[in-house]
């Protein structure tokens, strides 16, 4: 015997699930992607820092911008995850803090966006 459809308790069950965990994940890719323009700003602007990024010699300091955006990405989804893994929270700041974010990232990885910082 099959039960009738429900939309309507379909969709308070679906409402009822928390986003927190998606938004999470939305959310740290927007820090990752922003570490990566911020890192490598930082690279161009110190030689200090971009000596300091160069773990692999082949690559240069591409490999410790790399890995740093990285490890800042996962720290961020972890940290946001265990704050978020049981609420619910808005999409639509978390989408666009994560496009801003996202942006950024793209900006500062062009190397006419580091003379306006650098000089």
């Amino acid at each position: 015997m099959s039960t009738p459809q429900n939309p309507v308790g379909a969709r308070q069950a679906a409402d009822s699930i928390p986003n927190g965990p998606g938004a999470a994940a939305i959310l740290a890719a927007g820090i990752g992607s922003a570490a990566v323009g911020i890192v490598s700003l930082a690279a161009e602007a110190s030689e200090g820092v971009k000596n300091f990024l160069n773990f692999y010699n082949p690559t240069g300091p591409l490999s410790g911008k790399t890995t740093v955006a990285i490890i800042i990405w996962l720290a961020a989804w972890f940290v946001l995850s265990r704050l978020w893994g049981t609420k619910t929270v808005a999409m639509r700041q978390v989408n666009l803090a994560a496009f801003a974010l996202l942006g950024l990232g793209l900006l500062l990885t062009f190397p006419p966006v580091w003379g306006l910082f650098i000089g």
